[in-house]
């Protein structure tokens, strides 16, 4: 049976890029050396929040954007297999990561 997430609110899903596992000398780094992901893919969005006059707020974000998080936000959660996903609110989101 697959899991299946959708956000709350203001939440995002965000998908984390692994970090290289060996330095640019080629040095292996154990887990507990590895930094902890800043940046990812956003897989799924909330419909936004509501404000104080009952108005839904569109998140600035969508689906497939990558973006940099705040290094130590949200909730982390393990799917199917070893995927892991990380729940956050978006103002948790730093930026979107464009490149050309």
């Amino acid at each position: 049976m697959a899991t299946t997430l959708t956000p709350l609110s203001d939440r995002v899903i965000v998908e984390p890029t692994e970090r290289e596992d060996t330095t640019p000398s080629g040095i292996i780094l154990p887990d507990t050396a590895r930094e902890k992901p800043q940046e990812g893919t956003i897989i799924a969005v909330g419909k936004g929040k509501i404000d104080e006059s009952g108005n839904r707020q569109p998140l600035d974000v969508a689906e497939g954007d990558r973006v940099i998080f705040a290094k130590y936000a949200g909730t982390e959660f393990k799917l199917e297999g070893d995927r892991k996903v990380l729940i956050l609110k978006e103002n948790d989101l730093l930026a979107i990561v464009s490149r050309s």
